[in-house]
């Protein structure tokens, strides 16, 4: 799966000559806890609500309502920004976002192809292509099975499949360090009681069963 099937599009931003209060109201509004930076349509930045606490004067300062308020409104946004954020192409596959973020530790990356933000991509939205390439949500059997890691295992589990005329939906690979792996198989059908059967009698062994209705 690439970033453009699961980014969102048309992100809000914020113009780097716009002030904190600017950002507050855009963040509140839409529920967003980040927001590009962006002038002329080229990324310059990212503005976050950490960054814009850690901007704020202190709740024990000696400041009156009034004044804070005017600093607020005088700090602009390029003062307060993170300049040059790590980003990612919205060609790049999923996993690799997920490895830029995990390395670099940030939760948000924007989207950015010839320079201009065509998007955002967020822990969620990874989490959430995770969740569908594996069907958790998806109506069927999903069997766990323990098998040899070995060549054409996968090929007899399939063939196993297809002698039911079951449909396999989701496959997933989990290599153990013992010479095992763990197979997860997703198919539409309920009834997979001859299907396990057949599993088993090749030798293979179901450790779990999860099924959505």
């Amino acid at each position: 799966m690439f970033v453009r099937t699961s980014m969102t599009t048309n992100p809000f931003t914020i113009s780097p000559d716009s002030t904190i209060p600017d950002a507050h109201e855009i963040m509140t509004k839409n529920n967003v806890k980040r927001l590009p930076v962006v002038k002329n349509g080229i990324l310059v930045g990212v503005v976050s609500k950490e960054d814009i606490a850690q901007a704020s004067p202190s709740k024990a300062t000696s400041f009156s309502v009034g004044e804070l308020t005017y600093l607020l409104a005088r700090t602009k946004i390029s003062q307060v920004m993170k300049k040059d954020p790590v980003t990612i192409g919205p060609d790049a596959l999923l996993e690799e976002a997920a490895i830029v973020m995990r390395n670099n530790e940030v939760g948000f990356l924007p989207v950015v192809q010839n320079g201009r933000v065509v998007g955002i991509i967020t822990e969620s939205n990874i989490f959430d292509a995770f969740i569908d390439l594996l069907g958790f949500r998806d109506i069927g059997t999903r069997l766990t099975i323990e098998a040899e890691d070995m060549p054409g295992i996968m090929a007899n589990l399939a063939g196993i499949f297809a002698e039911h005329g079951a449909n396999i939906t989701h496959i997933a690979v989990y290599r153990g360090s013992s010479g095992t792996s763990t197979v997860v198989v997703g198919t539409h059908s309920y009834n997979t009681d001859e299907i396990e059967k057949s599993i088993k009698s090749r030798g293979f062994n179901i450790i779990y069963k999860l099924q959505n209705k």
